[in-house]
């Protein structure tokens, strides 16, 4: 048998989405895919009046995990490279944390494995690397999407916010949570591939290219840098 070779894809670049519509043929209702080519991404365009940085779970205890295909380290530095940008221009930076030893409890078949006594305070406190400043907002959560049981929706609209570029450690626990929360919200994002990072790589690549193209704008650090220069 041939030898099969996967080659690397560039996650940033919008993918074929699965939309499909209805069409009535002989009688019976088939579904076709509509969207069967990749158009190419529009320039992006961030305006700092309106635009905010919402940087997921850059904890101590989560920068402890070791994340895929991205460190937690790189992550960690790109994110503090768009921090810098976004306020250099005046725009929002907000930093997200769950609070681990007030995490909501819900009845499902895999319950995070927190274990049974208080976490130390620090594992939920922003890593120091992480850099975050005073001005900077911190929103804590009590679940994976940074707007549920948060403020963080107000914090957002009373600024006139209307677009959120988003990165953060897990990619499709909760960045993907937030940005799904979001969206439903009205809010539009900008996923930030290259500043976060997922439990392994497969699940990194499966939302950045099956999921998030269907959500939001996917670039890289140093595309929203130079839409920001």
């Amino acid at each position: 048998m041939p030898t099969v070779v996967r080659r690397e894809r560039d996650l940033a670049k919008t993918r074929e989405p699965s939309y499909y519509k209805i069409q009535i043929k002989r009688g019976s209702p088939r579904f076709h895919n509509i969207f069967n080519k990749e158009e190419p991404m529009a320039e992006l365009q961030l305006d700092p009046q309106k635009t905010a940085l919402v940087l997921i779970d850059l904890q101590n205890a989560v920068l402890g995990m070791t994340p895929a295909p991205h460190s937690a380290d790189k992550v960690v530095e790109n994110s503090v490279k768009l921090a810098n940008a976004f306020r250099a221009k005046g725009a929002p930076v907000i930093y997200v944390r769950v609070d681990l030893n007030d995490f909501l409890k819900l009845p499902v078949d895999q319950p995070p494995n927190l274990g049974d006594k208080p976490l130390p305070a620090v594992a939920s406190e922003i890593a120091a690397s992480a850099g975050f400043q005073p001005g900077d907002i911190l929103i804590t959560k009590r679940h994976w999407g940074a707007f549920a049981d948060t403020d963080l929706e107000q914090q957002l609209k009373n600024r006139g916010i209307d677009t959120v570029v988003l990165t953060g450690i897990s990619t499709n626990v909760g960045v993907e949570s937030t940005a799904r929360q979001g969206t439903g919200l009205g809010f539009a994002f900008v996923l930030v591939e290259d500043a976060c990072s997922a439990q392994d790589a497969e699940q990194h690549r499966y939302a950045f290219e099956e999921i998030f193209p269907r959500l939001t704008r996917v670039r890289t650090t140093g595309e929203v840098l130079a839409a920001y220069a």
